[in-house]
């Protein structure tokens, strides 16, 4: 049985194609263009993924990230953030993916109705991959200086980290 949203798709590209012709505009050769701008804007970022790739996966089999959580579990106590979830705070700002894997494991391990569970779903919808986001949005426009952009977006992801931990506690 078709649903409403099947047309959604080619109803959008109908509606460009429609409006292109319109227009005059020679769709299929901006199609192409478009395309090559892409193409290159990819291939400008693809080292800086390769280098977050890396970075994660090095953070995760060198026993660094177990010797952060170490280190951080103190200030998570003073802050009720489970200990149990300090891997995820610490790869949530550098890897979407890896934090993803964190946080089915700690789903696996801990369940989704516990205090981690639900402190982890939290911290998962409401931080950012700050490091990943940066990267490549400042990278794909080449802007050297960010500015203020990495102590907010760091600030913010702290905030969220000990809000998380604080609304589970209270029941929300």
């Amino acid at each position: 049985m078709l649903k409403a949203t099947d047309f959604i798709l080619p109803a959008v590209i109908f509606a460009i194609t429609a409006f292109g012709a319109v227009k005059g505009v020679k769709i299929f050769d901006a199609f192409i263009e478009g395309a090559k701008k892409g193409l290159k804007t990819a291939v400008g970022i693809l080292p800086a993924l390769i280098a977050l790739v890396v970075a994660v996966d090095m953070l995760r089999s060198s026993g660094a990230l177990v010797f952060l959580c170490d280190v951080l579990t103190p200030i998570a106590n003073l802050t009720g953030i489970p200990k149990e979830v300090l891997p995820l705070t610490i790869l949530t700002p550098i890897s979407g993916s890896g934090a993803l894997t964190m946080y089915e494991s700690i789903l696996r391990d801990y369940g989704a109705d516990g205090v981690i569970g639900r402190t982890a779903s939290i911290l998962m919808c409401s931080t950012e991959t700050t490091f990943y986001a940066i990267t490549i949005y400042f990278g794909s426009v080449a802007v050297k200086n960010t500015r203020h952009t990495l102590p907010c977006a760091v600030c913010a992801n702290i905030v969220s980290y000990m809000l998380s931990a604080q609304f589970v506690s209270m029941g929300i």
